[in-house]
C-alpha cells in the first residue's frame, strides 16, 4: 500500500541528531514501529496508515517485484539494499516498501519529500552519512518521496554520493522515471515497477483490515458481503489506500457495536452509483462484447457508453486498448488503414499517461474506429490462407520467386524468369506469384468501402480476371 503525498509523518522520526547518538535514525525503524504501535499515536490515524504492512508476511501484491525468493526481496531481507526507484501508481506499495526497509535495516535511514526538500537537506544528510561511515561503519539510506519533483540540479547533487556508495538511494515516483529522472542517476539505480493491485488483492487487503483487532476494524464486528467487497475494490481502481478509505468511511456510518456495510452506503460515501461489474464474470464479457460490437456496427455513441461503463468499473485500460486495436484491424482493416495506426498509438499513450487522462485518449480512438468505414476482408483473407496452408498440399514456391542471392542459387535456376515490376509502366507486370497447385486461390476480396474502394480499383486494373 502507498501514501504518496502525506506519508512521511508515519515514520514519526525524531529530529536529526549527530550520527551515532542515541537519537540517530540508524536502526530506528524498529523503535518507530513500537512507538507507532501505542494507542496514543494511533488513535486518529487513518485506517490505511494503521494497516500498512510491517513485514513481507503482511504485504499483499507486487509478487513480480518482491515475491518470495525474488532477488530484491532477498537483498532487503539480508539488509543489502541497492539504490532503487519504486515506480508505480498511487496506492501500490512504494512508500510501504520504503517503511519496511526502514524497519528491517541496521543502516541509518533518512527521509526527504522532494516537494519540500532542497540541496541544503541533501548536503546535511551527506555530511552525517560521512560521519556515520567514518566513525561507526554504518551505511546511510535516504528515501526521497516524489523524487520526480527534484529538479536537475538537485538530482545532480545526489549523483556522486550514490555512485561512491556514501548514500543508498530509495526513490518513489508515480511518474515514469525515464522521463523525469536524469539519465546519469538512472544508470546507477534499479527501477522497480509496481502495478495497480488486482481486485482480488484489494479484497484480501480489505479482509485483513476487517479481521485485525489491533490496528484494523476487527473489534467492531462488521459484516461485509463479497459483493460489497468487490464493489469497493472496483471503486478503488487498484489503489489500496483508496479501498481502505472507502471501508473506513462505510464503517464510520455503523454503530460502535458493528453492523453490515451495504452497497447503498458506498453510493452515499462516493456520490456515485456502484457499478455491478465482475471482471471475471458474465457482466465483464457482456460489456466487452457490446463495446466491440458497437464499434463494429459504426455506433460511436453506444461504443462510448460501454467504454464509460468499463472505465467507471475500474477496468484495466490496457484491456480496453487491446480491444480497440483488434477492432481496428479486424473490422476496419484496409477500409481505413489509419484506424490501426491511431488505435495502436492510443494503446501506447494510455500506458504512458494513465488515468484519468487516458479516458480522453481511449475516447478518441473508440470514436474514430466506430466511425470509420468497415471491411473485414483482410481478416477473412488471412483465415482462408491459413486454412489452405494447414489442410492442403499447396506446392513449392515458384522457381522464379526463390532467393537467388546466395552462391550457387543461379545454378539451381532460382530467380530465373523473374520480372522486376518497377521496370514496367505503373510499376506492375503480370506474372505468377502463387504456387502452381493453388494458382487460382482467392483470399483477399476488397470491399468498396472507404480507402478499400481505391485498393479494389487498383487491383482490378492489375488483375482484371481475379478482381472484376
Amino acid at each position: 500500500m502507498d501514501n504518496d503525498k502525506e506519508s512521511f509523518d508515519l515514520f514519526a522520526m525524531p529530529p536529526a541528531q549527530p550520527a551515532g547518538s542515541s537519537g540517530s535514525s540508524g536502526g530506528s525503524g524498529r523503535a518507530q514501529s513500537q512507538a507507532a504501535g501505542s494507542g496514543a499515536l494511533r488513535t486518529f490515524e487513518p485506517l490505511a496508515r494503521r494497516m500498512r504492512p510491517r513485514s513481507f508476511d503482511e504485504f499483499i501484491g507486487q509478487q513480480e517485484a518482491v515475491g518470495r525468493g525474488h532477488f530484491l526481496r532477498r537483498l532487503i531481507e539480508m539488509d543489502q539494499i541497492p539504490s532503487i526507484i519504486f515506480y508505480g501508481p498511487p496506492g501500490t506499495g512504494k512508500t510501504t516498501l520504503a517503511q519496511m526497509i526502514a524497519q528491517m535495516t541496521d543502516s541509518r535511514f533518512e527521509k526527504l519529500n522532494a516537494v519540500a526538500a532542497g540541496i541544503g537537506d541533501i548536503r546535511r544528510i551527506v555530511k552525517e552519512a560521512d560521519e556515520a561511515r567514518r566513525y561507526y561503519q554504518r551505511r546511510t539510506i535516504v528515501f526521497i518521496d516524489e523524487i520526480h519533483r527534484f529538479n536537475k540540479s538537485q538530482q545532480d547533487v545526489l549523483l556522486p554520493y550514490v555512485e561512491d556508495g556514501r548514500l543508498v538511494l530509495i526513490g518513489a515516483t508515480t511518474e515514469n522515471p525515464f522521463f523525469e529522472v536524469n539519465h546519469a542517476l538512472l544508470s546507477r539505480v534499479r527501477i522497480v515497477r509496481l502495478y495497480k493491485l488486482t481486485d482480488g488483492q484489494l479484497i484480501a487487503i480489505l479482509k485483513q483490515a476487517l479481521k485485525d483487532k489491533e490496528r484494523g476494524l476487527g473489534a467492531q464486528a462488521i459484516a461485509v458481503s463479497d459483493e460489497v467487497l468487490l464493489a469497493m475494490a472496483q471503486m478503488a481502481g487498484g489503489d489500496a489506500r483508496m479501498a481502505l478509505n472507502l471501508l473506513e468511511g462505510a464503517a464510520a456510518m455503523l454503530p460502535l457495536s458493528g453492523g453490515e456495510i451495504t452497497l447503498s452506503m458506498l453510493e452515499e460515501i462516493t456520490g456515485e452509483r456502484v457499478q455491478h461489474y465482475d471482471k471475471k464474470g458474465d457482466n465483464h464479457y457482456d460489456t466487452a462484447s457490446a463495446f466491440i460490437k458497437s464499434m463494429r456496427g459504426s455506433d460511436p455513441d453506444a461504443a462510448l457508453h460501454y467504454l464509460a461503463r468499463m472505465l467507471a468499473a475500474g477496468e484495466d485500460i490496457k484491456f480496453i486498448a487491446r480491444r480497440v486495436v483488434i477492432c481496428a484491424a479486424e473490422d476496419v482493416g484496409t477500409a481505413d488503414p489509419q484506424a490501426l495506426i491511431l488505435a495502436n498509438a492510443a494503446a501506447q499513450a494510455v500506458q504512458f499517461v494513465g488515468m484519468p487522462e487516458a479516458r480522453i485518449i481511449l475516447a478518441e480512438a473508440v470514436t474514430y474506429v466506430a466511425s470509420a468505414p468497415k471491411s473485414n476482408a483482410a481478416y477473412l483473407g488471412i483465415d482462408k490462407a491459413l486454412a489452405d496452408v494447414r489442410t492442403k498440399d499447396c506446392g513449392a514456391v515458384p522457381v522464379h520467386l526463390r532467393d537467388s542471392h546466395y552462391k550457387g542459387a543461379a545454378e539451381l535456376g532460382h530467380g530465373k524468369g523473374y520480372i522486376y515490376p518497377h521496370d514496367y509502366p505503373h510499376h506492375f507486370k503480370e506474372q505468377a506469384y502463387l504456387p502452381d497447385k493453388i494458382r487460382t486461390a482467392r483470399y483477399y476480396e476488397p470491399t468498396d468501402n472507404g480507402t478499400e474502394a481505391k485498393i479494389h480499383a487498383y487491383l482490378r486494373a492489375c488483375w482484371p480476371k481475379r478482381f472484376s
